[in-house]
C-alpha cells in the first residue's frame, strides 16, 4: 500500500498507486522463496519517495510517453531496493521496515545475489525510459558512485577520526547521489531545460543530504517503534554518523573509552554514549547542520518556474526534513 504522506499530493498518490503493481510485475526470480521476500520488502510500506520526487520533477518537463515515466520512476525504487538488501547484509541488520531481512532468513550469500538480481531489474526499467547512451551513462555514473560510497563506509567503521567532510562523502553515495538521481533523470526523460536538469541535481542531493543526517538524528533521538528499527544500530555496527562525529569533538575524554570497546559494547555503553551525544551538544549540532541543508532546500527549489509542481515539491520537502519519525 503506498504511503499515507502522498495523500496530500492527490495526483501523485495515483500515479504511485499505479507504480505499485507494476514495481511487483518487474520482478520475475525463478527462486520463489527469494522471489517471495523481496516481493514482501517492496510492499512493506516504504514512503516511495523517490519515484515520488521523480513523478513530480517530471512535471517540469515536457509531455512525455506516460510509459516511459513510469519505467523510470521503477528504475530508481529498484534501485533503491538492491542497495537496501546489500546495506542490510553490511550492518547485518536483523529487520528492514519490520520485515526479517533476506540474509537473516537465507544467508548473506542468497542475499546478495537478491540485490545484484534487482539490479538488473533496475537497468530493465532504464532502458524502457531511455535508450540514449547519455542517459544510459548517467545511470552507470550514479551505480558507480552509491557502490563506491558504500564500500568507502569501510575505512570509516569504528574511526573515532572521522571528519565532518568524511561523513557527507559517505552519505552523498549512500543516499544522496539516488535523490541527485531521480530528480535530473526525470527532467532529462521529459526533455526539460539544461537549468532545470542542473538545477534538478542540486535538489535533489541537498534533500538527500539533509534526509540521511535528519534518518542519523533519528537514530539517537527516535522512537524505535516509530521509526520502525532498533536505537543505535548504527553504533552497534561501527559506523559513526554526525551526531557522534561532532560530540567526539566536543567530549572526546568521555567517548573514547567507550568507543575504544568497538565490537563488544554493551547495552551499558552504548546508553552511555548516546546520554553523552545528547549531553555534549552533539546532536544539536547535528540537527543544525540538517536545518541549514533544508534551508538551501528551499532555496533551491524557490529558483523553479512557478506552477503547482514547484509547490508540492516545497511541502514535501517540509514534511520530509521536519519528520519525527
Amino acid at each position: 500500500m503506498v504511503h499515507a504522506l502522498w495523500r496530500q499530493f492527490p495526483r501523485i498518490n495515483l500515479r504511485l498507486i499505479a507504480l505499485e503493481p507494476y514495481l511487483l510485475n518487474a520482478v520475475n526470480l525463478p527462486n520463489q522463496p527469494i522471489h517471495d521476500k523481496i516481493i514482501e520488502l517492496l510492499k512493506s510500506g516504504g514512503k516511495f519517495l523517490r519515484p515520488g520526487f521523480f513523478y513530480i520533477y517530471s512535471e517540469f518537463g515536457e509531455k512525455t510517453d506516460p510509459a516511459k515515466i513510469k519505467a523510470g520512476a521503477a528504475a530508481v525504487e529498484l534501485l533503491h531496493v538492491a542497495t537496501l538488501i546489500h546495506d542490510d547484509v553490511i550492518d547485518d541488520s536483523p529487520l528492514r521496515r519490520g520485515v526479517k531481512t533476506i540474509h537473516t532468513q537465507y544467508g548473506q550469500k542468497n542475499a546478495i545475489y537478491a540485490g545484484d538480481y534487482l539490479f538488473t531489474c533496475y537497468f530493465t526499467q532504464v532502458l524502457k525510459s531511455t535508450q540514449e547512451p547519455a542517459d544510459m551513462k548517467r545511470h552507470v555514473d550514479a551505480m558507480q558512485i552509491i557502490l563506491a560510497g558504500e564500500l568507502d563506509q569501510m575505512k570509516y567503521n569504528f574511526n573515532q577520526k572521522m571528519t565532518e567532510a568524511d561523513y557527507f562523502h559517505e552519505i552523498t553515495g549512500k543516499t544522496a547521489e539516488l535523490f541527485r538521481l531521480c530528480f535530473q533523470q526525470s527532467a532529462i526523460v521529459t526533455h526539460a531545460p539544461a537549468e532545470i536538469v542542473k538545477l534538478g541535481g542540486e535538489i535533489g542531493l541537498t534533500i538527500g543530504q539533509a534526509y540521511q543526517i535528519l534518518d542519523d538524528i533519528l537514530d539517537y533521538s527516535g522512537d524505535p517503534h516509530q521509526t520502525k528499527k532498533p536505537v543505535l544500530e548504527d553504533l552497534k555496527s561501527g559506523v559513526y554518523t554526525l551526531p557522534l562525529i561532532f560530540a567526539i569533538q566536543l567530549a572526546p575524554d568521555e567517548l573514547k573509552p567507550l568507543l575504544d570497546k568497538r565490537e563488544k559494547l554493551s547495552n551499558d555503553d552504548i546508553a552511555k554514549i548516546r546520554n553523552i551525544v545528547i549531553s555534549s551538544g552533539g546532536l544539536a549540532k547535528a540537527v543544525e547542520s540538517a536545518d541549514q541543508l533544508t534551508e538551501k532546500a528551499e532555496t533551491l527549489i524557490g529558483q523553479l518556474p512557478e506552477q503547482k509542481s514547484k509547490r508540492d515539491l516545497q511541502t514535501l520537502t517540509r514534511i520530509l526534513l521536519t519528520r519525527k519519525q
